[in-house]
């Protein structure tokens, strides 16, 4: 993968650092080959379930973590993080499809059907309407990415599970992603926590060695026109 195959990428997060988890060494790896990068950020903390400190400390951490991976702009839609589930699926699609419309991606990375949390759903979902090949301008690629903590913890074999096709190799951009989810100091765990650093890490050489390369992320590719 080159930046000759891509030029606008979305990545579409249905909260902070899912972004990171699941392909923030693959964002680093096309930034740095010049492809344009964005990322839609779909939910928000809201009280009383987080605190106005929480959330505002979320932010800051959300836009450093970009900021060094060279991520060109961060959209926020603000919905209430754990309700996607109680918002009309419309309203979210609409939200979705004009954030997306305005990257005017040719790839888009997604969260993935089989994660556990309810809102990773309800974006995989929304994030389809929107790359629904109706027009010459629909994303030519789309991935779903497995996110720690979440895509593996529903069931596997009666859930959709995640049967990766698609590895990208990080092998240089593994200690940036790395770097880049140490800076959400409110997510950070410690071993054997799956979002602990090293937990991170271990994942991405494991998914490398199926491909014999140092490092790798792991991708299911929903649709690839060619």
């Amino acid at each position: 993968m080159t930046a000759t195959s891509m030029k606008r990428v979305a990545v579409v997060a249905p909260h902070p650092d899912d972004e990171v988890l699941g392909c923030g060494g693959t964002m680093a790896r096309l930034i740095s080959e010049g492809v344009h990068v964005e990322v839609v950020v779909v939910t928000r903390g809201q009280p009383p379930r987080f605190t106005p400190e929480f959330v505002d400390q979320v932010r800051r951490e959300t836009l450093a973590a970009h900021s060094l991976l060279g991520v060109a702009n961060t959209r926020f839609l603000d919905f209430p993080a754990a309700e996607l589930d109680q918002l009309p699926q419309s309203t979210l699609n609409a939200a979705l499809e004009e954030a997306l419309a305005a990257v005017r991606p040719d790839t888009v990375f997604i969260p993935f059907l089989g994660d556990i949390h309810a809102d990773h759903q309800a974006v995989f979902n929304a994030a389809l309407v929107h790359a629904r090949p109706r027009s010459s301008d629909a994303p030519s690629r789309v991935f779903a990415y497995e996110t720690l903590s979440e895509t593996n913890w529903w069931a596997p074999g009666i859930t959709p599970g995640f049967l990766p096709n698609v590895f990208i190799d990080i092998s240089d951009t593994l200690e940036k992603k790395l770097a880049a989810f140490a800076l959400f100091q409110s997510q950070v765990k410690a071993p054997p926590d799956e979002r602990s650093p090293q937990v991170i890490r271990a994942l991405a050489q494991l998914r490398g060695a199926t491909v014999f390369r140092d490092a790798a992320e792991a991708f299911m590719l929903v649709r690839q026109i060619i």
